[in-house]
């Protein structure tokens, strides 16, 4: 029985869910700056994924674009904290 793709399948799911959660708090704490934390370790990750065999690869790979969704999300974050769909944090200011 092939069970590889019900893995990778299971291993998104969990990837997405772990990064949405992330998302909200570095865009609660830090702004839209934070978008470079997520980047430049999708970034490497990406590269890393060239060189593993097939499953580590697909996993590497699947975590580096889920990292750099996130960062399209810290911007999406911001425009939803700004019409008051989530949360602001009282200790920043939203110029």
């Amino acid at each position: 029985m092939f069970i590889k793709g019900i893995l990778i399948g299971l291993a998104s799911f969990i990837i997405t869910g772990i990064f949405h959660p992330v998302v909200v708090k570095l865009e609660y704490y830090y702004g839209t700056k934070s978008w470079i934390w997520l980047c430049i370790p999708g970034i490497v990750l990406l590269i890393i994924s060239f060189f593993m065999n097939t499953i580590v690869s697909i996993l590497l790979g699947v975590l580096a674009f889920s990292l750099f969704w996130s960062c399209i999300e810290i911007f999406k974050q911001r425009t939803r904290v700004l019409l008051g769909r989530a949360r602001k944090n009282p200790n920043r200011s939203y110029e």
